[in-house]
């Protein structure tokens, strides 16, 4: 670019307050300065288009890729799926063309799943009082006041 010091500037000042003179060299600055302010302005702007332009370029490519990535993740799926449903037609004529009972003696049975902690509230309610309050589970709920009133030490006279 321009390489303006000092001295070229007051060189340029100087030739400027000669030529155009006194009075009118202030609305000429200022002219000068709003005009070079709005192509400042208008050079932002063109970049700003321009960067918004190429990333919406990108954009496009990303979905492009993604679009196709998903095609073919869905081709894929779709191929296993004809894939497991050949295997289970084939398993199915088998299993069905072989006795039904030696089919069902090779499948074990489970035993269905409960929960552990299923009657918990029985549980709970067989725990004596008594036993409670000498292993210092707490029966009834009590406000922090409480508690502090509660625990507060005693004062001495």
């Amino acid at each position: 670019m321009i390489d303006l010091g000092i001295s070229k500037i007051a060189l340029i000042g100087a030739v400027a307050l000669i030529v155009i003179g006194p009075e009118k060299l202030p609305r000429v600055a200022r002219t000068i300065g709003t005009l070079l302010g709005k192509a400042q302005r208008y050079i932002a702007d063109v970049k700003a288009e321009v960067s918004k332009s190429i990333e919406l370029d990108e954009l496009k490519k990303m979905k492009d890729t993604m679009q196709e990535a998903a095609s073919d993740v869905e081709n894929t799926i779709h191929t296993g799926v004809t894939d497991f449903e050949k295997d289970w037609q084939a398993a199915t004529s088998e299993a069905s063309s072989s006795s039904s009972e030696s089919a069902l003696s090779s499948y074990k049975s489970y035993p269905t799943y409960s929960h552990p902690k299923k009657k918990w509230r029985v549980k709970q309610g067989a725990v004596p009082n008594w036993y409670k309050a000498r292993t210092g589970v707490r029966t009834k709920a009590m406000s922090g006041a409480a508690r502090v009133a509660k625990f507060r030490p005693v004062r001495l006279a």
